[in-house]
Order: structure tokens, then C-alpha cells, then sequence
């Protein structure tokens, strides 16, 4: 089979358990830029400057992200077999938070993104999870969308933004405060 269907070629796309629609829709919006972070932790991992925990959290949560892209591409009213997100994710987030959290110097002031390439990358991950939290948040105002989904992309930008700090920790890189006289 391949790749080249032809069939978005009028600005269309299929959606699972059928039907299709813009491809400037809220929901294509939402999970294209899911797919958008997934791709950016995969540059992530590609550093290789992360420990082993780290690396295998991030590789999960590529796994995760595929079912975050699934249950958004699949519409609540179609009757499709999918597996959708859960509490039970979230909760493994909020673990790896505190678990973080707790070997990192408490935060003081706002910090600029960068010092490693590894942080970097997560800031910027984090950066684009959030924009797929605005398009989620967007679809939900206009149909009813699995609130775990919402719920998850959330808690995922506060992970990656403590991973970033975690990732500068590790390579003892202090965080950079934002200077306001600049």
C-alpha cells in the first residue's frame, strides 16, 4: 500500500470511524500538533543526553501521544473501537513530576529556556504541547471530546518543563533566571 492516497487533495481528510474533514479544523489542528511534539521529543531522544529513567518516561509518553492522536482523531459519537486516554495516564505524570521535583533546587523566578540541548528541546516540546492544549481546548468548545485528553496534554507540559530543569540539573547546569533590566 502505498502512502500516496490522493484522497486530502481537495483540503480534506479522513477521519477514523469515517467521515471527513477540513484539514483546517480544530480537530485536525489538535492532533497534528500532537504529532508536531511527539516528533520534537523524538529529537529529544535523538540527543542522547538524558539518563536512562528520562529517556524511557519520554519514550512512553511518544507511545501515549499516538493514543492522545487517536482519540482526538476519533469523534465521541462514532461507534469505533479505539483505545482512549485515561486517568491512570495522568496520574503516572503527576508521579514523575513529584519524583522530579524533588531532586531540583527550588525555583526562585522565572527561567529562560536553554543550557543543554536536551533542555532546550523539552522547553520547546513544552512549548508546543501547550499549543496543542489551546487546540484541544478549542475542539472541546465545539463537541464533546474525552476530558482526559485535555486533562493530559496539561499535566504533559508541566513533565516537560520539569524534565527540561531535570535534564540541565543532571549536567549541572544552574536554570537561567529571566534578567528584567535587559
Amino acid at each position: 500500500m502505498s502512502i500516496v492516497t490522493k484522497t486530502g487533495d481537495s483540503g480534506t481528510t479522513g477521519l477514523f470511524g469515517g467521515g471527513r474533514i477540513s484539514k483546517n479544523s480544530p480537530r485536525l489542528h489538535a492532533y497534528g500538533t500532537v504529532d508536531e511534539l511527539n516528533a520534537c521529543i523524538g529529537v529529544v531522544l535523538a540527543s542522547k543526553e538524558l539518563l536512562q529513567e528520562a529517556s524511557d518516561q519520554l519514550l512512553h509518553i511518544q507511545n501515549l501521544l499516538f493514543r492522545v492522536g487517536a482519540d482526538l482523531a476519533t469523534p465521541l459519537v462514532v461507534d469505533a473501537k479505539v483505545d482512549r486516554m485515561a486517568k491512570e495516564h495522568v496520574f503516572e505524570l503527576e508521579e514523575w513530576i513529584k519524583t522530579l521535583e524533588t531532586a531540583l533546587p527550588p525555583q526562585t523566578s522565572f527561567i529562560l529556556p536553554g543550557g543543554s540541548v536536551a533542555s532546550a528541546n523539552l522547553h520547546l516540546a513544552r512549548t508546543i504541547c501547550r499549543r496543542a492544549e489551546r487546540w484541544i481546548v478549542a475542539l472541546a468548545r465545539e463537541e464533546t471530546i474525552n476530558p482526559a485528553v485535555r486533562i493530559f496534554i496539561n499535566r504533559l507540559s508541566d513533565y516537560l518543563f520539569i524534565a527540561a530543569r531535570a535534564a540541565n540539573h543532571e549536567k549541572g547546569i544552574a536554570d537561567t533566571a529571566v534578567d528584567y533590566s535587559s
